[in-house]
């Protein structure tokens, strides 16, 4: 069972940036690796997603574009570089793991694709 730990969230002012970091153990090859984020009193939603060891992404309309997904396998790790922050972005985000397998697209975002979940990390976007 894949474990995943994430790290890097704090507080920014709006148009700024962070980096999210999740350390798996052990790296998971040829299965989605995804990033989620769930705000106050809203559904958690899918925001980035990729296929580790491929490099094929996938992102959420509302950040596409400010948003990149990317691995580096060599460190077990898994990275989200958030750019042009806004105060909507706000949320707790997690990493996730789905089960390998072959899923259509429209799944790739949906949180319950994935079955392995981290603690969360915060961020929080200022005006």
């Amino acid at each position: 069972q894949v474990q995943l730990v994430e790290s890097g969230g704090g507080s920014v002012e709006a148009g700024g940036s962070l980096r999210l970091s999740c350390l798996a153990s052990p790296y998971t090859y040829d299965t989605w690796m995804g990033w989620f984020r769930q705000a106050p009193g809203k559904e958690r939603e899918g925001v980035a997603t990729i296929y580790s060891g491929l490099g094929t992404t996938f992102y959420a309309d509302s950040v596409k574009g400010r948003f990149t997904i990317s691995e580096d396998s060599a460190k077990n790790a898994l990275y989200l570089l958030m750019d042009s922050l806004k105060p909507e972005d706000t949320a707790m985000y997690y990493c996730a793991a789905a089960p390998p397998g072959t899923y259509d697209s429209k799944l790739l975002l949906e949180p319950h694709t994935y079955s392995t979940w981290g603690q969360g990390t915060q961020v929080i976007v200022s005006s």
